[in-house]
């Protein structure tokens, strides 16, 4: 790798939020030694506090790498719930081989935690920079977050959560928005 490119990552990392130097140095440490971390000792108190639904996206040249999350809390802490979608995002995204090691330098993350859903009656109560959809049909949930590249209307909002789900257009589904916090 080039020497300046070194120092450009360097310094990105320097810039990224604890959220995603938990999330980045994670992976990094799963994909090369193939074992979980613990929660770190530097994280902040409010990781090992609170609890959300936390989504970890990766991206590779401007491209989606992977991306998985929980709608709700299902871990102890936000910690924990950076630290397990982490390994998911770079390793069990169905749409994308694992992540190898030496993709890892190329890699940009980004961590949404997610505000409660609430229920809504129409897409006129969604906007797509703003809220994220949950479309759900008996067992069947779709999720699409907020402010993705491409999603610039509720319909293409809802049809891709609906595809994510496998519930077509034509059945009865209930809709849920929530916000993000989006940290890079």
């Amino acid at each position: 790798m080039a020497k300046g490119k070194v120092g450009e990552r360097e310094m990105n990392h320097e810039k990224e939020s604890d959220y995603v130097k938990l999330a980045r140095e994670t992976l990094e440490n799963y994909v090369r030694t193939g074992k979980k971390i613990e929660v770190p000792e530097w994280v902040p108190p409010e990781f090992k506090s609170k609890r959300a639904g936390v989504f970890v996206s990766l991206k590779k040249g401007g491209m989606l790498r992977g991306c998985i999350g929980t709608i709700g809390p299902v871990r102890a802490n936000i910690a924990e719930e950076i630290i397990n979608n982490a390994i998911s995002s770079g390793t069990q995204d169905p749409r994308f081989p694992a992540v190898r090691a030496e993709e890892l330098p190329e890699l940009v993350y980004s961590v949404d935690v997610l505000g409660k859903p609430e229920k809504i009656d129409s897409m006129d109560q969604l906007d797509v920079k703003r809220y994220g959809v949950i479309v759900t049909s008996g067992f069947r949930r779709g999720l699409l977050l907020p402010d993705l590249e491409g999603v610039d209307t509720p319909q293409q909002q809802v049809e891709i959560a609906l595809q994510k789900a496998g519930i077509s257009r034509s059945e009865r589904y209930e809709m849920e928005r929530f916000e993000v916090i989006r940290h890079r």
